[in-house]
């Protein structure tokens, strides 16, 4: 096998983790909103959802690093600098740690800085997947096929919805304290139910997102 083919099976691997994974996710949240179970039930589905939750975004980090080097070895983007990808392995990577690093100090300042420059991180890369898509789309280049052109710009998408994943979910923290401390009530459990419904709009748009992206990378329509 060819180091492309091998890049390709990798990369589906980490689709397979990052929407098997979020999927896996979804659904703990949605039996974490069911008042039927006990509240200590709940807390543990919530302490489980947080530890799947690593796998979709430890493959997020690493499909930005994947996607370069796919371009780069399959010469989708012939002017695509090597030192780019290999920045990019080294973003992804770091990324990562990042990832590790703040669910291992969770609920302190270091794991607040960490997921601030997880935040920084989201924005840029959202941008140079944006205009990557969209330079393309108008100019034919640098990514001369337009199917190709058309998964940038939805990669930078993603970003954007999951960015509009974590604004909606900040009023969780202080909710789900309220929670805790003064037990299950309308008081308690309706401003967290709508949040929670609020975030899984942004949630189902980046799984609508993936599978358009996905579809495009098997397909190659145009």
């Amino acid at each position: 096998m060819s180091l492309y083919q091998n890049l390709v099976w990798l990369h589906m691997l980490l689709f397979v983790l990052w929407l098997g994974g979020d999927l896996g996710v979804f659904i703990l949240g949605q039996n974490f909103r069911r008042r039927s179970y006990s509240l200590p039930e709940r807390l543990t589905l919530l302490k489980v959802l947080v530890i799947v939750d690593l796998g979709p975004r430890f493959a997020w980090a690493l499909m930005v690093p994947m996607s370069l080097s796919l371009l780069y070895v399959g010469g989708w983007w012939p002017a695509l600098p090597g030192a780019v990808v290999a920045a990019a392995w080294m973003i992804g990577i770091g990324w990562s740690a990042l990832v590790w690093d703040a669910h291992v100090h969770d609920m302190t300042p270091r794991a607040a800085r960490n997921r601030r420059i997880e935040g920084w991180l989201r924005y840029g890369l959202a941008a140079c997947y944006l205009a990557l898509g969209a330079l393309s789309l108008v100019t034919g280049g640098p990514l001369e096929q337009t199917w190709l052109a058309w998964k940038a710009l939805l990669f930078g998408a993603i970003f954007l919805a999951a960015i509009g994943i974590d604004w909606s979910f900040k009023p969780v923290g202080p909710q789900l304290m309220a929670l805790i401390q003064q037990g299950s009530s309308d008081a308690t459990e309706v401003p967290l139910r709508a949040t929670m419904d609020r975030t899984r709009l942004w949630v189902l748009t980046v799984y609508l997102l993936l599978f358009v992206t996905s579809w495009l990378g098997s397909t190659k329509p145009f």
